[in-house]
């Protein structure tokens, strides 16, 4: 495990184990995809503005800026409603800051969900996509001046940065469901602008299947803390093409919000 700047400030940790002391599971909710955090029981909110490691932002329509705790399927949880994004003048270790807070609290699997766009023409708008795997055209990394670690490496493996045995249980849960899911490589560029059409020509000849904003810090971190990751992407529009505004991203997770509901709740049943 990496050590030094991946750590959270103490007064994080403890202010959310007031509120849960031992969650298994965190996830961090995408653009339009907060509604998952009103089915949490028992829960309590814990607002950004309460965690010391989080950067001052301007707030981003579509993330709420709230740590929710509490259980879905019996299993405890951590939801981040909405997340700090690089285009928003975030570090790479800033916008890591949910995995780093998760490994933190000692839970075991981070699951990552996003809007995108699609690369792939055989994806459309409203379309929900496993990441098995990402392209990280950010331009950073969140172990950029990390310490080295005693017992570890910074040089860690992204061969499997998704997890295969959760990827499994995903497929799984989508079939119990009856919920299409697709498989696709996620590609992610800083942001905020959108791409152009080469840039989707470059993504798609370089083998992308869909482009965001956002989850690669994450998981790069989170697998140096060793959490598990699943991500999961919601098809907000098509790149360089159709809904090329952040209104109809919103709208496109509020339409899928069911399906990626249940999705979701049957992942946690089967973990």
């Amino acid at each position: 495990m990496t050590e030094g700047m991946l750590s959270v400030p103490e007064h994080d940790v403890a202010r959310v184990r007031d509120a849960i002391p031992a969650p298994r599971v965190a996830i961090v909710l995408g653009s339009g995809l907060a509604g998952l955090a009103a089915l949490v029981k028992d829960a309590a909110e814990v607002p950004y503005t309460e965690l010391q490691g989080l950067p001052e932002a301007g707030a981003v329509p579509g993330h709420a800026g709230a740590l929710v705790c509490g259980t879905l399927e019996d299993v405890p949880v951590l939801l981040f409603k909405g997340r700090i994004h690089q285009y928003q003048g975030a570090t790479a270790l800033e916008a890591a800051y949910p995995a780093r807070l998760a490994a933190a609290l000692g839970c075991e699997v981070l699951v990552l969900t996003n809007a995108s766009g699609a690369v792939s023409e055989r994806l459309a708008t409203g379309d929900i996509v496993l990441i098995s795997d990402h392209i990280n055209l950010m331009g950073t990394n969140p172990l950029i001046g990390c310490h080295w670690p005693e017992d570890g490496t910074l040089f860690v493996g992204m061969r499997d940065a998704y997890d295969p045995q959760l990827r499994i249980l995903a497929f799984s849960a989508a079939d119990e469901e009856n919920i299409p899911l697709h498989d696709g490589v996620y590609a992610a560029l800083l942001g905020p602008s959108y791409e152009t059409p080469a840039e989707v020509a470059y993504l798609r000849n370089g083998g992308a299947d869909i482009v965001g904003m956002s989850t690669v810090p994450e998981t790069i971190a989170a697998r140096a803390l060793g959490l598990r990751v699943l991500g999961i992407s919601l098809v907000a529009n098509d790149a360089a093409g159709v809904g090329l505004s952040h209104e109809e991203v919103l709208e496109a997770g509020r339409l899928a919000a069911g399906d990626l509901q249940r999705l979701m709740l049957a992942i946690l049943r089967g973990l």
